[in-house]
């Protein structure tokens, strides 16, 4: 695919479109909700355990010690000044073998998420990482699901809003095209051309067999090329039972996101085989609108429907007692995080 058809996959698809411009028509909504809550940046009462509501700058190890430990992956916290023969060795008392994951505490749309396989890929990683890091052993499940929880104040059960499955970016072989003939030929896999020529160098020059199946990428991220399916029509008492026996013991978390990996979509539902492998707060997305059958103006829908939900949950807590940001800190947290993500892109991207 030549780079003006590539463009135009781009501009006719939104899922691809910045950030910015996903969100800036939406500023008027959130206008009306922040007259409601009388604060611009309401979101921090509605999970108060989480820094910042869970909007940016949270530590994901606070996270995950607030979930219950069988639910999560075995993880390590990596303080960037130490040594990598220090936290090799942290790491393997751990009983975290190779291959594992690395990723930035403080990260966010999967940058700097890494699958690691021995020690020189590990001392590349240490001295490459911009800050605190966080290893996890490696979960053997190759399905990811996005679930939205929410669960207003004194209600006893909370509700799953959306679902979105997915899809790892891959290729399939056909015994002729090299790999690199295979990535061009899916506008998905071409946009991820530049990261995939460092990650698979000159084996991109391989014929797979026909059929052969290749995970590109295994990470659940939109930024990295994983195709997002809304399954929410999925949704049933059982697994809904499952994710709130795992909120309701997380303290005073109302609204976000778990990402899970797991191995069949019954056993999830049935409470098996399956671990959390991130939470994410009030700045999670509803990622079920990316599946690309949704309209921008279904998105947009979807998008104000979860910021009333926000909104209603906040205003509930800090009737309670919960303080909203002040504009001030509010401003500071954005700052920091737009610096953060900064640092984050330059070092991993």
């Amino acid at each position: 695919m030549d780079s003006l058809k590539l463009m135009w996959h781009r501009i006719t698809h939104w899922e691809y479109w910045p950030f910015w411009m996903v969100y800036y028509p939406m500023f008027p909504v959130w206008l009306y909700y922040s007259f409601k809550a009388r604060s611009f940046f309401f979101f921090n009462a509605a999970n108060p355990a989480m820094k910042n509501g869970g909007m940016a700058m949270e530590s994901k190890m606070v996270i995950y010690n607030m979930i219950p430990r069988q639910f999560i992956p075995k993880t390590v916290y990596i303080p960037k000044e130490q040594s990598p023969e220090m936290v090799l060795e942290k790491v393997l008392a751990s009983d975290i073998g190779f291959p594992f994951i690395a990723k930035p505490d403080m990260g966010m749309k999967a940058f700097g998420v890494e699958k690691i396989h021995n020690k020189d890929e590990f001392r590349s990683y240490v001295s490459w990482s911009p800050s605190n890091f966080l290893v996890q052993e490696l979960i053997p499940y190759q399905k990811e699901v996005g679930i939205f929880y929410v669960r207003k104040p004194g209600e006893d059960q909370g509700t799953i809003t959306g679902i979105v499955s997915k899809e790892f970016l891959s290729v399939k072989g056909d015994g002729k095209s090299t790999l690199l003939q295979l990535i061009k030929k899916n506008p998905r896999s071409h946009l991820q051309l530049k990261p995939l020529r460092k990650k698979f160098g000159e084996r991109l020059n391989e014929v797979l067999s026909e059929g052969e199946d290749l995970i590109l990428v295994p990470y659940g991220s939109h930024t990295r090329g994983a195709k997002f399916v809304d399954i929410s029509h999925r949704i049933n008492k059982d697994l809904t039972k499952t994710i709130h026996a795992i909120c309701d013991q997380m303290k005073d978390f109302h609204y976000g996101r778990l990402d899970v990996l797991y191995n069949t979509f019954e056993e999830l539902c049935e409470g098996r085989n399956f671990k959390v492998i991130e939470i994410n707060g009030t700045g999670g997305e509803a990622t079920h609108i990316y599946d690309p059958k949704h309209s921008i103006f279904w998105a947009w829908k979807e998008v104000a429907r979860h910021w009333g939900l926000l909104n209603e949950i906040s205003i509930l807590n800090h009737k309670k007692g919960h303080s909203y940001l002040s504009f001030k800190d509010g401003r500071a947290m954005l700052k920091q995080n737009g610096q953060n993500q900064a640092r984050i892109r330059m070092s991993f991207h």
